[in-house]
């Protein structure tokens, strides 16, 4: 088992490779690092020590002072490299650069420095070190203002606010999970190069904005899946999700046709296709307590009534809602959210559930985990 150590681990990036790395618990051990360990050598020496990996993710990108910035991301570095020439580490360290390296600006000249301190450092010791340049990422639970201008726009429309194009430049993007995967790859690559992360896909400014206004108005006002064109457009529709307030979002309620013959409802609207099952749950069965890395989920209750719970993987809220079939509603399952629904009544529980993507059982991506 490889034991990998990550700092930034509670950062836009460190996030998203600490719980893909937990999804693989025969292959790898995350090695928990607190921030405030740089100040304190004893538990920075402890916590290098315990790893064969470590991937460095933790500094600054943004501040009022420039020189915040310059001096936090070498001094970073620079204590990194004490601890191991303190311990005598020998393992692999991969840092994660950027494409600003070449803009000639504080943050840029910050990272570019940083890496010359670990290469220089593994030649010196004969380790392995990957310097890697990172091109724009995006993805779930990015912090508005801060890691990117899609996680600021989406912020901005779900709570209303019409968001402004300062410059409608053309982005080189990689996915969260596009980006965690290559850094995977780098695990036990001896072959001490950069890394540069080539992008996947190039879009205006505009057209991420224009395709994240039609998700409001389709989804986010209307509850229709809209149709995607491609896997970007997919992951832009997960990244969208990612901010909703679950609080007072969820559940929604359906609209009742009802006449003489009974009642009518309408579950969702398609632009895609998808999976549409149906299911009976009995007084007191649980089911579900799995997530879901990239599926779009609805449940529906149609009779009976249910609790549906979420909880984010790596934190302890629980988000409880209950539904009941005399007054139809459902609550979409966001992606990194255990679930589950049970049967809170005294009659059979009936579930409507829709899913954006036929089941693969070579490729479920389901994830089993107690909400």
């Amino acid at each position: 088992m490889i034991k990998v150590g990550v700092t930034g681990s509670n950062g836009f990036i460190g996030w998203h490779l600490c719980r893909t790395l937990e999804l693989n618990t025969n292959d790898f051990q995350v090695v928990e690092f607190k921030r405030d360990w740089f100040d304190d050598r004893t538990q920075l020496d402890l916590f290098v020590s315990k790893c064969d990996i470590i991937v460095h993710l933790a500094g600054l990108n943004r501040h009022s002072e420039d020189s915040f910035i310059y001096e936090t991301n070498v001094g970073l570095a620079v204590k990194l490299v004490e601890s191991f020439n303190r311990t005598g580490f020998k393992g692999q360290i991969i840092f994660s650069s950027s494409i600003q390296e070449e803009r000639n600006n504080t943050f840029g000249n910050s990272k570019k420095v940083a890496r010359e301190l670990f290469s220089n450092w593994a030649s010196i010791c004969n380790a392995t070190f990957h310097g890697v340049i990172i091109p724009n990422v995006f993805g779930a639970f990015g912090v508005p203002f801060y890691n990117s201008v899609i996680s600021t726009f989406c912020h901005q429309l779900v709570i209303g606010e019409n968001p402004k194009i300062e410059t409608d430049a053309a982005l080189n993007l990689i996915y969260i999970d596009d980006l965690v995967k290559k850094i995977i790859a780098l695990f036990n690559n001896e072959t001490n190069e950069n890394e540069i992360i080539t992008h996947t896909d190039t879009y205006k400014v505009s057209e991420i904005l224009e395709l994240l206004i039609r998700y409001i108005e389709k989804y986010f006002k209307n509850g229709q899946i809209p149709n995607f064109k491609n896997k970007f457009e997919i992951n832009l529709f997960n990244t969208f999700r990612s901010y909703f307030n679950l609080n007072n979002y969820y559940p929604i309620k359906y609209k009742n046709n009802i006449d003489e013959r009974g009642n009518f409802v309408e579950i969702i609207r398609l632009e895609m296709g998808g999976q549409v099952s149906f299911s009976t749950t009995q007084k007191e069965v649980t089911r579900g307590n799995h997530f879901h890395t990239r599926k779009i989920e609805r449940f529906s209750v149609i009779k009976g009534k249910a609790q549906i719970q979420l909880r984010k993987i790596g934190t302890s809220e629980i988000f409880n809602y209950h539904l009941t079939g005399e007054e139809p509603s459902y609550v979409d399952m966001p992606i990194w959210y255990t679930h589950n629904i049970k049967n809170i009544g005294e009659e059979e529980l009936y579930t409507i559930f829709w899913i954006n993507e036929f089941y693969d059982a070579n490729d479920p991506d389901t994830y089993f985990e107690q909400v």
